[in-house]
Protein backbone atom coordinates (compact mmCIF):
# COMPACT_ATOMS: atom_id res chain seq x y z
CA UNK A 1 0.00 0.00 0.00
CA UNK A 2 3.05 2.30 0.85
CA UNK A 3 4.31 2.05 -3.08
CA UNK A 4 0.14 2.95 -4.12
CA UNK A 5 0.21 5.52 -1.56
CA UNK A 6 3.62 7.14 -3.13
CA UNK A 7 2.54 7.37 -6.14
CA UNK A 8 -0.83 9.47 -5.21
CA UNK A 9 1.40 11.66 -3.62
CA UNK A 10 3.55 12.54 -6.75
CA UNK A 11 0.13 13.04 -9.20
CA UNK A 12 -1.18 16.68 -9.76
CA UNK A 13 -4.41 17.21 -7.93
CA UNK A 14 -6.25 17.10 -11.41
CA UNK A 15 -5.44 13.43 -11.83
CA UNK A 16 -7.58 12.57 -8.33
CA UNK A 17 -10.37 14.88 -9.34
CA UNK A 18 -13.73 13.41 -7.01
CA UNK A 19 -16.86 13.91 -8.89
CA UNK A 20 -19.43 16.65 -7.45
CA UNK A 21 -22.25 15.46 -4.79
CA UNK A 22 -25.65 15.08 -6.56
CA UNK A 23 -28.68 16.86 -5.49
CA UNK A 24 -32.78 16.21 -5.98
CA UNK A 25 -32.09 18.18 -9.63
CA UNK A 26 -29.92 15.08 -10.74
CA UNK A 27 -33.24 13.48 -10.80
CA UNK A 28 -36.23 13.53 -12.53
CA UNK A 29 -39.61 14.23 -10.36
CA UNK A 30 -42.36 11.19 -9.39
CA UNK A 31 -45.36 11.61 -9.03
CA UNK A 32 -46.79 9.66 -6.12
CA UNK A 33 -49.56 8.44 -7.24
CA UNK A 34 -47.66 6.52 -9.78
CA UNK A 35 -45.24 5.55 -7.64
CA UNK A 36 -48.28 3.55 -5.43
CA UNK A 37 -49.49 2.06 -8.67
CA UNK A 38 -46.04 0.84 -10.05
CA UNK A 39 -44.99 -0.83 -6.09
CA UNK A 40 -48.03 -3.32 -6.78
CA UNK A 41 -47.79 -4.25 -10.05
CA UNK A 42 -43.62 -4.55 -9.54
CA UNK A 43 -44.36 -7.37 -7.37
CA UNK A 44 -47.47 -8.71 -9.13
CA UNK A 45 -47.43 -11.92 -10.89
CA UNK A 46 -50.20 -10.86 -12.66
CA UNK A 47 -47.64 -9.42 -15.73
CA UNK A 48 -45.99 -12.98 -16.41
CA UNK A 49 -47.73 -15.39 -18.73
CA UNK A 50 -48.18 -18.13 -16.65
CA UNK A 51 -48.66 -15.45 -13.32
CA UNK A 52 -46.06 -16.99 -11.29
CA UNK A 53 -43.13 -14.19 -11.81
CA UNK A 54 -42.81 -10.61 -11.12
CA UNK A 55 -40.23 -8.04 -11.32
CA UNK A 56 -38.95 -8.03 -8.30
CA UNK A 57 -38.50 -12.04 -8.32
CA UNK A 58 -35.69 -11.75 -10.34
CA UNK A 59 -34.97 -7.59 -8.73
CA UNK A 60 -35.47 -8.49 -5.24
CA UNK A 61 -33.75 -5.74 -2.51
CA UNK A 62 -32.49 -9.01 -0.50
CA UNK A 63 -30.15 -9.39 -2.75
CA UNK A 64 -29.14 -5.70 -4.27
CA UNK A 65 -32.10 -5.16 -6.16
CA UNK A 66 -30.36 -8.20 -8.65
CA UNK A 67 -31.24 -11.97 -8.25
CA UNK A 68 -28.47 -12.93 -6.32
CA UNK A 69 -27.71 -15.60 -9.62
CA UNK A 70 -24.98 -15.65 -11.89
CA UNK A 71 -27.17 -16.54 -14.82
CA UNK A 72 -30.97 -15.90 -13.95
CA UNK A 73 -33.86 -18.28 -13.65
CA UNK A 74 -36.90 -17.00 -14.66
CA UNK A 75 -39.86 -19.04 -16.53
CA UNK A 76 -39.55 -22.34 -15.57
CA UNK A 77 -37.71 -21.76 -11.79
CA UNK A 78 -38.93 -21.95 -8.79
CA UNK A 79 -37.34 -20.28 -5.13
CA UNK A 80 -35.85 -16.91 -4.69
CA UNK A 81 -32.49 -15.70 -4.96
CA UNK A 82 -29.63 -18.34 -4.76
CA UNK A 83 -32.26 -20.58 -3.85
CA UNK A 84 -34.00 -20.80 -6.61
CA UNK A 85 -33.94 -23.93 -9.32
CA UNK A 86 -35.65 -25.23 -11.96
CA UNK A 87 -39.38 -26.88 -11.78
CA UNK A 88 -38.87 -30.58 -12.84
CA UNK A 89 -42.59 -30.01 -13.83
CA UNK A 90 -41.61 -27.37 -16.04
CA UNK A 91 -37.75 -27.02 -16.35
CA UNK A 92 -36.40 -23.88 -18.18
CA UNK A 93 -36.11 -24.29 -22.06
CA UNK A 94 -32.58 -22.16 -21.53
CA UNK A 95 -30.54 -19.90 -19.10
CA UNK A 96 -30.82 -16.13 -19.47
CA UNK A 97 -28.02 -15.58 -20.65
CA UNK A 98 -26.98 -12.15 -18.80
CA UNK A 99 -26.98 -11.37 -15.30
CA UNK A 100 -29.52 -9.04 -13.68
CA UNK A 101 -28.73 -5.73 -13.18
CA UNK A 102 -28.87 -3.22 -10.57
CA UNK A 103 -31.77 -1.09 -10.21
CA UNK A 104 -29.95 1.71 -8.16
CA UNK A 105 -30.54 5.22 -9.30
CA UNK A 106 -32.29 4.64 -12.82
CA UNK A 107 -34.32 7.76 -12.36
CA UNK A 108 -31.36 9.88 -12.42
CA UNK A 109 -31.03 12.30 -15.60
CA UNK A 110 -27.84 11.34 -16.94
CA UNK A 111 -29.20 7.74 -17.39
CA UNK A 112 -30.00 7.76 -21.64
CA UNK A 113 -28.76 3.97 -21.73
CA UNK A 114 -29.69 1.04 -20.59
CA UNK A 115 -28.91 -2.87 -20.65
CA UNK A 116 -25.66 -4.50 -21.00
CA UNK A 117 -25.08 -3.70 -24.41
CA UNK A 118 -26.99 -0.53 -24.57
CA UNK A 119 -29.99 -1.82 -27.24
CA UNK A 120 -32.02 0.79 -25.86
CA UNK A 121 -31.10 4.55 -25.75
CA UNK A 122 -32.45 7.69 -25.33
CA UNK A 123 -30.75 10.72 -28.28
CA UNK A 124 -32.20 14.05 -28.26
CA UNK A 125 -34.64 13.48 -26.63
CA UNK A 126 -36.07 10.61 -28.94
CA UNK A 127 -35.70 6.58 -27.72
CA UNK A 128 -33.98 3.95 -29.60
CA UNK A 129 -34.76 0.46 -29.31
CA UNK A 130 -34.60 -2.94 -30.92
CA UNK A 131 -38.31 -3.17 -31.65
CA UNK A 132 -37.98 0.13 -33.80
CA UNK A 133 -41.13 3.20 -33.86
CA UNK A 134 -43.47 0.29 -32.16
CA UNK A 135 -41.78 0.32 -28.76
CA UNK A 136 -40.85 4.25 -28.38
CA UNK A 137 -44.42 5.54 -28.36
CA UNK A 138 -46.42 6.06 -25.42
CA UNK A 139 -43.71 5.64 -22.89
CA UNK A 140 -42.53 8.74 -20.76
CA UNK A 141 -38.68 7.53 -20.09
CA UNK A 142 -36.31 5.01 -21.62
CA UNK A 143 -36.24 3.42 -17.99
CA UNK A 144 -40.15 2.72 -19.30
CA UNK A 145 -40.00 1.01 -22.75
CA UNK A 146 -36.88 -0.99 -20.59
CA UNK A 147 -39.43 -2.04 -17.90
CA UNK A 148 -41.72 -3.58 -20.18
CA UNK A 149 -39.09 -5.77 -22.17
CA UNK A 150 -38.41 -8.88 -19.77
CA UNK A 151 -42.29 -9.84 -20.22
CA UNK A 152 -42.04 -10.41 -24.07
CA UNK A 153 -39.35 -12.67 -23.02
CA UNK A 154 -40.01 -16.35 -22.84
CA UNK A 155 -37.20 -17.44 -20.79
CA UNK A 156 -37.93 -14.37 -18.17
CA UNK A 157 -41.88 -13.67 -17.55
CA UNK A 158 -44.05 -14.64 -20.55
CA UNK A 159 -43.53 -18.11 -20.25
CA UNK A 160 -42.74 -20.80 -23.69
CA UNK A 161 -45.01 -21.53 -26.38
CA UNK A 162 -48.25 -23.09 -26.38
CA UNK A 163 -48.30 -21.97 -22.27
CA UNK A 164 -50.07 -19.15 -21.97
CA UNK A 165 -51.90 -16.65 -24.06
CA UNK A 166 -49.01 -14.02 -23.54
CA UNK A 167 -46.20 -16.58 -24.43
CA UNK A 168 -48.37 -17.51 -27.56
CA UNK A 169 -48.68 -13.91 -28.75
CA UNK A 170 -44.62 -13.28 -28.22
CA UNK A 171 -44.02 -16.74 -30.60
CA UNK A 172 -46.52 -15.50 -33.35
CA UNK A 173 -44.32 -12.03 -33.08
CA UNK A 174 -48.07 -10.23 -31.85
CA UNK A 175 -46.64 -7.74 -29.67
CA UNK A 176 -49.29 -4.32 -30.28
CA UNK A 177 -52.14 -3.38 -31.13
CA UNK A 178 -55.34 -5.58 -30.40
CA UNK A 179 -55.25 -9.22 -29.04
CA UNK A 180 -51.02 -8.44 -28.67
CA UNK A 181 -49.12 -9.32 -25.60
CA UNK A 182 -48.90 -5.88 -23.94
CA UNK A 183 -52.81 -5.72 -25.16
CA UNK A 184 -53.27 -9.22 -23.43
CA UNK A 185 -51.48 -7.76 -19.91
CA UNK A 186 -52.93 -4.60 -20.00
CA UNK A 187 -56.15 -6.84 -20.03
CA UNK A 188 -55.51 -8.33 -16.89
CA UNK A 189 -54.81 -5.00 -14.89
CA UNK A 190 -57.93 -3.43 -16.07
CA UNK A 191 -60.24 -6.29 -14.97
CA UNK A 192 -58.73 -6.15 -11.57
CA UNK A 193 -60.91 -2.71 -10.20
CA UNK A 194 -58.45 -1.87 -7.34
CA UNK A 195 -55.69 -0.94 -10.57
CA UNK A 196 -58.07 0.68 -12.18
CA UNK A 197 -58.87 3.02 -9.61
CA UNK A 198 -55.20 3.68 -8.85
CA UNK A 199 -54.65 4.51 -12.60
CA UNK A 200 -57.13 7.16 -12.88
CA UNK A 201 -55.61 8.95 -9.93
CA UNK A 202 -52.27 8.43 -11.67
CA UNK A 203 -53.42 9.23 -15.21
CA UNK A 204 -56.20 11.37 -15.09
CA UNK A 205 -55.92 12.52 -18.82
CA UNK A 206 -55.93 9.32 -20.34
CA UNK A 207 -59.09 7.36 -21.94
CA UNK A 208 -57.88 3.47 -21.40
CA UNK A 209 -55.62 1.67 -19.05
CA UNK A 210 -52.76 0.76 -21.64
CA UNK A 211 -49.29 -1.27 -21.47
CA UNK A 212 -47.67 2.34 -21.65
CA UNK A 213 -49.61 3.07 -18.37
CA UNK A 214 -48.56 0.18 -16.49
CA UNK A 215 -44.38 0.48 -17.60
CA UNK A 216 -44.96 4.33 -16.57
CA UNK A 217 -45.64 3.44 -13.49
CA UNK A 218 -43.64 0.75 -12.72
CA UNK A 219 -40.53 2.88 -13.78
CA UNK A 220 -42.07 5.88 -11.49
CA UNK A 221 -41.90 3.29 -8.45
CA UNK A 222 -38.32 1.95 -9.36
CA UNK A 223 -37.15 5.46 -9.79
CA UNK A 224 -38.51 6.38 -5.95
CA UNK A 225 -37.38 2.96 -4.57
CA UNK A 226 -33.95 2.95 -5.47
CA UNK A 227 -32.39 5.86 -5.33
CA UNK A 228 -29.64 5.93 -3.36
CA UNK A 229 -27.34 9.03 -3.00
CA UNK A 230 -27.10 8.90 0.97
CA UNK A 231 -23.84 6.49 1.29
CA UNK A 232 -21.12 7.59 3.59
CA UNK A 233 -19.10 8.71 0.01
CA UNK A 234 -22.00 10.78 -0.63
CA UNK A 235 -21.38 12.73 2.98
CA UNK A 236 -18.28 13.00 2.49
CA UNK A 237 -18.65 14.39 -0.91
CA UNK A 238 -21.01 17.05 0.81
CA UNK A 239 -18.84 17.57 3.51
CA UNK A 240 -21.80 16.45 5.85
CA UNK A 241 -19.49 13.39 6.99
CA UNK A 242 -15.76 11.67 7.05
CA UNK A 243 -14.59 8.40 5.50
CA UNK A 244 -12.55 6.19 7.54
CA UNK A 245 -8.93 5.79 6.80
CA UNK A 246 -9.11 2.75 4.24
CA UNK A 247 -11.97 3.92 2.61
CA UNK A 248 -9.88 7.54 1.55
CA UNK A 249 -6.55 5.47 0.63
CA UNK A 250 -9.35 3.55 -1.51
CA UNK A 251 -11.00 6.43 -2.96
CA UNK A 252 -7.69 8.00 -3.43
CA UNK A 253 -6.58 5.01 -5.16
CA UNK A 254 -9.86 4.86 -7.29
CA UNK A 255 -9.43 8.35 -8.70
CA UNK A 256 -5.86 8.03 -9.15
CA UNK A 257 -3.38 5.66 -9.78
CA UNK A 258 -5.73 2.68 -10.29
CA UNK A 259 -7.22 4.19 -13.21
CA UNK A 260 -10.67 2.78 -11.91
CA UNK A 261 -12.00 6.34 -12.69
CA UNK A 262 -11.28 6.27 -16.52
CA UNK A 263 -14.64 4.50 -17.20
CA UNK A 264 -15.82 4.69 -14.05
CA UNK A 265 -16.71 8.28 -13.33
CA UNK A 266 -19.10 10.71 -13.07
CA UNK A 267 -21.30 10.78 -9.68
CA UNK A 268 -22.70 7.26 -10.14
CA UNK A 269 -19.24 5.92 -11.09
CA UNK A 270 -19.83 4.96 -14.37
CA UNK A 271 -18.99 7.05 -18.30
CA UNK A 272 -22.11 5.23 -19.56
CA UNK A 273 -20.07 3.87 -22.55
CA UNK A 274 -18.58 0.82 -23.82
CA UNK A 275 -15.50 -1.43 -23.44
CA UNK A 276 -14.33 -4.70 -23.77
CA UNK A 277 -12.61 -5.53 -20.44
CA UNK A 278 -12.05 -9.44 -21.16
CA UNK A 279 -14.81 -10.57 -18.92
CA UNK A 280 -15.24 -14.42 -18.93
CA UNK A 281 -18.14 -16.00 -20.78
CA UNK A 282 -19.98 -18.40 -18.71
CA UNK A 283 -23.59 -19.87 -20.04
CA UNK A 284 -25.02 -19.78 -23.31
CA UNK A 285 -24.32 -16.51 -24.59
CA UNK A 286 -26.23 -14.04 -26.41
CA UNK A 287 -27.52 -15.53 -29.85
CA UNK A 288 -29.89 -15.79 -32.26
CA UNK A 289 -32.08 -18.98 -32.49
CA UNK A 290 -30.36 -20.20 -35.60
CA UNK A 291 -27.44 -19.47 -34.07
CA UNK A 292 -24.93 -22.19 -32.11
CA UNK A 293 -22.07 -20.23 -30.49
CA UNK A 294 -22.00 -19.63 -27.13
CA UNK A 295 -20.57 -16.51 -27.24
CA UNK A 296 -21.85 -12.73 -26.10
CA UNK A 297 -20.70 -10.07 -28.49
CA UNK A 298 -21.59 -7.21 -26.45
CA UNK A 299 -22.08 -3.89 -27.97
CA UNK A 300 -21.68 -5.30 -31.10
CA UNK A 301 -24.74 -7.07 -31.56
CA UNK A 302 -26.22 -3.38 -31.35
CA UNK A 303 -24.01 -1.64 -33.57
CA UNK A 304 -22.23 -3.84 -35.79
CA UNK A 305 -19.05 -2.56 -35.53
CA UNK A 306 -16.45 -5.35 -34.91
CA UNK A 307 -14.61 -2.49 -32.97
CA UNK A 308 -17.41 -2.78 -30.51
CA UNK A 309 -17.01 -6.72 -29.95
CA UNK A 310 -16.77 -7.78 -26.30
CA UNK A 311 -17.66 -4.55 -24.91
CA UNK A 312 -20.63 -3.97 -22.27
CA UNK A 313 -21.53 -0.86 -20.79
CA UNK A 314 -19.85 0.26 -17.48
CA UNK A 315 -22.04 -0.46 -14.43
CA UNK A 316 -22.71 2.00 -11.93
CA UNK A 317 -20.90 1.16 -8.50
CA UNK A 318 -23.70 2.31 -6.09
CA UNK A 319 -24.41 -0.48 -3.30
CA UNK A 320 -21.71 -2.82 -5.37
CA UNK A 321 -21.17 -5.01 -2.60
CA UNK A 322 -24.39 -6.16 -2.74
CA UNK A 323 -25.37 -7.02 -6.32
CA UNK A 324 -23.02 -9.64 -7.25
CA UNK A 325 -22.27 -11.55 -9.03
CA UNK A 326 -20.08 -9.81 -10.89
CA UNK A 327 -19.48 -9.29 -14.39
CA UNK A 328 -22.42 -9.48 -17.25
CA UNK A 329 -22.28 -12.85 -17.51
CA UNK A 330 -22.02 -13.39 -13.32
CA UNK A 331 -19.08 -14.77 -13.63
CA UNK A 332 -17.43 -13.98 -10.22
CA UNK A 333 -19.59 -14.56 -6.78
CA UNK A 334 -16.28 -13.08 -5.08
CA UNK A 335 -16.36 -8.98 -5.45
CA UNK A 336 -11.91 -8.98 -4.57
CA UNK A 337 -11.75 -11.92 -6.96
CA UNK A 338 -13.33 -9.94 -9.59
CA UNK A 339 -11.11 -6.98 -8.62
CA UNK A 340 -8.41 -8.11 -8.72
CA UNK A 341 -9.31 -9.91 -12.17
CA UNK A 342 -10.64 -7.05 -13.94
CA UNK A 343 -7.44 -5.16 -12.88
CA UNK A 344 -5.51 -7.26 -15.18
CA UNK A 345 -7.83 -9.39 -17.66
CA UNK A 346 -5.26 -10.63 -19.78
CA UNK A 347 -3.50 -12.59 -16.80
CA UNK A 348 -7.18 -13.39 -15.57
CA UNK A 349 -7.70 -15.26 -18.85
CA UNK A 350 -4.53 -17.49 -18.47
CA UNK A 351 -5.95 -18.57 -15.11
CA UNK A 352 -8.75 -21.26 -15.99
CA UNK A 353 -10.21 -21.06 -12.46
CA UNK A 354 -13.93 -19.10 -12.43
CA UNK A 355 -15.38 -17.41 -9.57
CA UNK A 356 -19.06 -18.87 -10.54
CA UNK A 357 -21.56 -21.26 -9.52
CA UNK A 358 -24.36 -21.84 -12.23
CA UNK A 359 -27.55 -23.36 -10.61
CA UNK A 360 -28.30 -26.44 -12.07
CA UNK A 361 -30.56 -26.82 -15.31
CA UNK A 362 -31.00 -29.51 -17.67
CA UNK A 363 -27.44 -31.04 -19.33
CA UNK A 364 -28.18 -30.22 -22.62
CA UNK A 365 -28.35 -26.61 -21.75
CA UNK A 366 -25.28 -26.56 -18.93
CA UNK A 367 -23.15 -27.88 -21.97
CA UNK A 368 -22.60 -24.44 -22.56
CA UNK A 369 -21.71 -23.12 -19.37
CA UNK A 370 -18.22 -23.35 -19.58
CA UNK A 371 -18.11 -23.71 -23.69
CA UNK A 372 -16.60 -20.67 -24.62
CA UNK A 373 -14.12 -20.70 -22.19
CA UNK A 374 -12.68 -24.21 -23.01
CA UNK A 375 -12.07 -22.71 -25.97
CA UNK A 376 -8.60 -21.38 -26.95
CA UNK A 377 -9.38 -19.78 -29.84
CA UNK A 378 -12.52 -17.58 -28.40
CA UNK A 379 -10.21 -16.70 -25.00
CA UNK A 380 -7.50 -15.49 -27.34
CA UNK A 381 -10.28 -13.17 -28.88
CA UNK A 382 -11.51 -12.59 -25.72
CA UNK A 383 -8.15 -11.23 -24.41
CA UNK A 384 -7.24 -9.21 -27.89
CA UNK A 385 -10.13 -7.19 -27.58
CA UNK A 386 -8.81 -5.30 -23.99
CA UNK A 387 -8.01 -2.26 -24.48
CA UNK A 388 -4.94 -0.49 -21.92
CA UNK A 389 -2.57 -2.22 -19.52
CA UNK A 390 -2.79 -4.94 -16.89
CA UNK A 391 -2.65 -3.24 -13.48
CA UNK A 392 -1.57 -5.98 -11.31
CA UNK A 393 -2.58 -4.73 -7.60
CA UNK A 394 -1.23 -6.00 -4.15
CA UNK A 395 -3.40 -7.40 -1.35
CA UNK A 396 -2.87 -3.73 0.78
CA UNK A 397 -4.41 -2.43 -2.63
CA UNK A 398 -7.34 -4.74 -2.87
CA UNK A 399 -8.07 -3.96 0.51
CA UNK A 400 -8.34 -0.01 0.31
CA UNK A 401 -10.42 -0.29 -2.82
CA UNK A 402 -12.93 -3.17 -1.31
CA UNK A 403 -13.35 -0.26 1.72
CA UNK A 404 -14.06 2.43 -1.17
CA UNK A 405 -16.47 0.47 -2.83
CA UNK A 406 -17.62 -0.33 1.15
CA UNK A 407 -18.14 4.06 1.42
CA UNK A 408 -20.77 3.37 -1.64
CA UNK A 409 -23.04 1.17 0.36
CA UNK A 410 -26.20 3.13 1.15
CA UNK A 411 -28.36 1.80 3.81
CA UNK A 412 -31.52 3.75 3.13
CA UNK A 413 -31.39 2.62 -0.61
CA UNK A 414 -30.92 -0.87 0.28
CA UNK A 415 -33.84 -0.69 2.56
CA UNK A 416 -36.26 0.99 -0.05
CA UNK A 417 -38.21 3.94 0.31
CA UNK A 418 -41.52 1.59 0.50
CA UNK A 419 -40.34 -1.75 0.74
CA UNK A 420 -42.63 -5.28 -0.31
CA UNK A 421 -46.55 -4.39 0.25
CA UNK A 422 -48.27 -7.08 2.07
CA UNK A 423 -50.47 -7.87 -0.90
CA UNK A 424 -51.00 -6.88 -4.41
CA UNK A 425 -54.97 -6.60 -6.05
CA UNK A 426 -54.60 -9.62 -8.43
CA UNK A 427 -54.26 -12.19 -4.80
CA UNK A 428 -51.40 -13.82 -6.07
CA UNK A 429 -48.27 -14.52 -3.83
CA UNK A 430 -45.73 -12.10 -3.86
CA UNK A 431 -41.78 -13.25 -3.74
CA UNK A 432 -40.68 -12.06 -0.23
Amino acid sequence: MLRALFILLALPAAAMEFPDPVDDGSYRPTDPAQVEMGRLLFWDPILSGNRNISCGTCHHPRFGTGDGLALGLGEGGRGLGPDRVPDPSNPPEARIPRNAPGLWNLGAREFAVLFHDGRIEERGGALRTPMGPDMVVGFDTLLSAQTMFPVLSPDEMAGHYSENEVSRAVRQGLITGEGGAWDLIAGRVRDIPAYVRMWRAAFPGDDTLDFTDISDAIAAFVEHEWRSDTAPFDAWLRSSGDLPRPALEGAELFYGAAGCAACHSGPFQTDHGFHAMGQPQVGPGKRARFETHARDDGRMRVTGDPADRFAFRTPSLRNVTETGPWGHAGAYDDLRAFLRDHAAPRRALRDPHRHVTLPPIAPEAAADDLRLMNDPVEVAALAAAIRGPDIVLDAAELDALMAFLGSLRDETALRGRLGIPDAVPSGLPIDR
